[in-house]
């Protein structure tokens, strides 16, 4: 699984680094930010769905890595 922030939805509540600070961390304006440009490690992956369900502007876009990751 991959995930990314859609900037322009983003307002920086912060649920997304406060559910799965090992995928999410903030920025200096406090808008959240994916730690790693690489597919989420298979023991994250229900962190990330934590976050993205929690996301009030659902600015959270998960997708399946091609990869197969």
């Amino acid at each position: 699984m991959r995930v990314a922030i859609d900037r322009d939805l983003c307002v920086g509540h912060g649920l997304c680094y406060m559910l799965a600070p090992d995928v999410f961390h903030d920025d200096d304006e406090g808008y959240g930010q994916v730690t790693a440009d690489s597919p989420v490690a298979p023991d994250r992956v229900e962190g990330a769905r934590r976050a993205a369900g929690s996301c009030p502007e659902r600015a959270i876009i998960l997708s399946a890595d091609p990869t197969g990751g």
